[in-house]
């Protein structure tokens, strides 16, 4: 319910406030004010100025990341060597890295098993093992070579770790019609000992191998 005005004798008390002027301006600073304190003082209503946002990195593309040369793993290789079978199963290069999975199988049951992953860090690629079992190992990109086979020239990517003895290094060598040539390579009880594991390029779905 609205108040009725009070009669026009009626007086108040305490004295009426003063109105303030039309051309009123804003109170100046203290004569102790300092210099940077005044640029602190804003006229009422000014908006405070917002810092403009920082540009976030731009992600490298599958083209451009370091991890580019070894792409071509994608896809599903398999090995069988007496009644061995490996198979290596390679995600599409995204977000700068590589991920895989390695499955070894003997008489249909399944031996071991490892998750892989190749990155890139502030000093070089790794390739990342990790075995079922066991803690995971790293291998640092050492480059590509060329491997003159017949009269083929195959590339060979090489990853090392000379703190370790066996495997110290490993090696993914592209061959032509969908071969892929896995190597692990050290020493055992002094002795130098390598491993081949012939992969084909095969269908993931159905295991057909695939000539490319």
């Amino acid at each position: 319910m609205a108040q009725a005005p009070a009669p026009p004798e009626a007086k108040s008390g305490a004295p009426a406030a003063a109105p303030a002027a039309p051309d009123a301006k804003e109170v100046p600073a203290a004569p102790d004010e300092k210099p940077a304190q005044k640029r602190q003082r804003r006229a009422p209503g000014e908006a405070k100025a917002k810092a403009e946002p920082k540009a976030e990195a731009t992600p490298p593309t599958a083209e451009e990341s370091p991890l580019a040369p070894l792409a071509w793993l994608e896809g599903c290789w398999m090995s069988s060597v007496n009644k061995r079978e490996v198979r290596e199963h390679w995600l599409p290069l995204r977000g700068n890295l590589l991920l895989g999975m390695s499955q070894t199988v003997v008489q249909g049951k399944t031996q071991d098993y490892e998750y892989l992953r190749i990155e890139s860090r502030p000093d070089g690629v790794y390739y990342v093992a990790l075995p079922s079992g066991q803690n995971a190992t790293s291998f640092k990109f050492e480059g590509k070579t060329v491997v003159t086979m017949g009269d083929r020239n195959d590339d060979a990517f090489v990853f090392t770790n000379p703190a370790l003895e066996f495997p110290q290094k490993l090696v993914y060598r592209r061959a032509t019609q969908g071969w892929l040539y896995a190597s692990v390579v050290g020493k055992v009880a002094g002795k130098d000992k390598e491993v081949m594991y012939p992969m084909r390029r095969i269908n993931c779905e159905t295991g057909e191998v695939l000539e490319r």
